[in-house]
C-alpha cells in the first residue's frame, strides 16, 4: 500500500470520527503530494521515497511553528500543530501493525545493528541466510560445514535474550536445505536444524520452515526483507527466497523490499517491481538508515 492510498484511508477514517485535526494534517498531505505529481506537468506517479521526504517536510513546518508559538508563550497555537505531528508521523514513524521484518544474506555482521534497532519497533523477526547458522550455533546446535561467524555468537545469545523480554517474535528455521559443497550440482538434502551432519553445509532454509515464514508475513501489515533466505543464484536451494517474495505480494498492506541482493533475487525468481510496495535501491545506505543512523541527503531534505 502506497502512502498516497494509506492517506486516503486515513482521510476516510478521519471523516467518520468528525477528527477536524487529523482530517487538515492529511488533506494538507494529499494537496502536496498533487502538487509534486503535477510539478513538472507530465503527471508521473511519485516515488515512496519522495512520498516518506513529503512527509518529513510537512512535519517539520508544523514543528518550526510550534516552536515559534511555544517561544511566544502561545501553547494554545501550538497543540493544534503538533497534533498534525502526530497524525503525519504515524505515517513513516508508527508503521501499521503488526509489523515484520525478514533478514537473510551471508553475514549477520552486517545485519547486527539493524537487528538491534529493529527490536524495539518489530512485532516478527525472521531469520534466515547464511547468517541464521551464527543463530543456530549460539543455541547449541549442530552446523556441519555451514558459514558462522564464532566471534559473534555471544552477540546473537544476547540478541534473542533482548527479543524475548521485549516480546518480539523471533523466528529461525526447525528445517534446512544442505549439500556437501557450494556448488549448483549439490544434491539437496532437507535435515532438521539440530541434525546437520558434519559434512554437511546449510544453502537455504527447509520447506517447512520457508511456509511457516511465509505464514506469519502474511499475517503482518508491514514487512521489510532484506537479504535472500539461501543460494537463490541455484535453482536447489532458491525455494525459500522465493517463497518469502511470494509472501510479501500477498501482504495486506505496505511490503518492502530491502535492495541489493533481495532485490536482485526477487527480479531473478521471476518477480516484478510493481508485485511488491516498493523496491529500495539504498543498498548499504537503507541498512544504515535502519540501523537508526542520520544520513547526509535525508538530512539535506529535512
Amino acid at each position: 500500500m502506497s502512502l498516497q492510498k494509506e492517506v486516503m484511508d486515513q482521510m476516510k477514517v478521519a471523516m467518520k470520527a468528525k477528527d477536524t485535526v487529523a482530517l487538515q494534517a492529511l488533506r494538507a498531505v494529499k494537496s502536496a503530494f498533487l502538487l509534486a505529481k503535477t510539478a513538472t506537468g507530465s503527471q508521473e506517479e511519485i516515488t515512496h521515497e519522495q512520498e516518506v521526504n513529503i512527509i518529513q517536510k510537512q512535519v517539520k513546518q508544523r514543528k518550526d511553528s510550534a516552536a515559534i508559538f511555544i517561544e511566544q508563550g502561545r501553547e494554545d497555537l501550538a497543540a493544534p500543530e503538533l497534533a498534525e505531528v502526530a497524525i503525519l508521523e504515524q505515517l513513516t514513524k508508527n508503521p501499521n501493525r503488526p509489523y515484520g521484518v525478514v533478514l537473510g544474506g551471508a553475514k549477520v555482521s552486517d545485519k547486527i545493528g539493524v537487528i538491534s534497532n529493529f527490536l524495539d519497533k518489530a512485532n516478527l523477526i525472521a531469520i534466515g541466510g547464511g547468517m541464521v547458522f551464527t543463530f543456530l550455533a549460539a543455541q547449541g546446535k549442530e552446523i556441519g560445514k555451514s558459514l558462522v561467524e564464532t566471534d559473534l555468537i555471544d552477540t546473537v545469545k544476547e540478541l534473542m535474550i533482548r527479543a524475548e523480554k521485549l516480546g518480539v517474535k523471533f523466528l529461525l528455521p526447525t528445517d534446512i536445505v544442505v549439500a556437501p559443497e557450494f556448488s549448483a550440482q549439490s544434491k539437496p538434502t532437507t535435515v532438521n536444524a539440530d541434525q546437520i551432519p558434519q559434512d554437511q553445509m546449510g544453502l537455504d532454509i527447509g520447506p517447512k520452515s520457508a511456509e511457516n515464514f511465509a505464514t506469519e508475513i502474511k499475517l503482518c501489515k508491514t514487512v521489510f526483507w532484506n537479504g535472500p533466505m539461501g543460494v537463490f543464484e541455484f535453482e536447489n536451494f532458491s525455494f525459500g527466497t522465493k517463497t518469502i517474495a511470494q509472501a510479501l505480494t500477498q501482504v495486506d498492506g505496505m511490503a518492502v523490499v530491502g535492495g541489493g541482493d533481495s532485490a536482485a533475487a526477487v527480479r531473478k525468481l521471476g518477480f516484478a517491481d510493481k508485485d511488491f510496495g516498493y523496491i529500495s535501491t539504498g543498498g548499504g545506505a537503507s541498512l544504515e538508515y535502519l540501523e537508526g543512523k542520520e544520513l547526509p541527503g535525508l538530512i539535506a531534505l529535512s
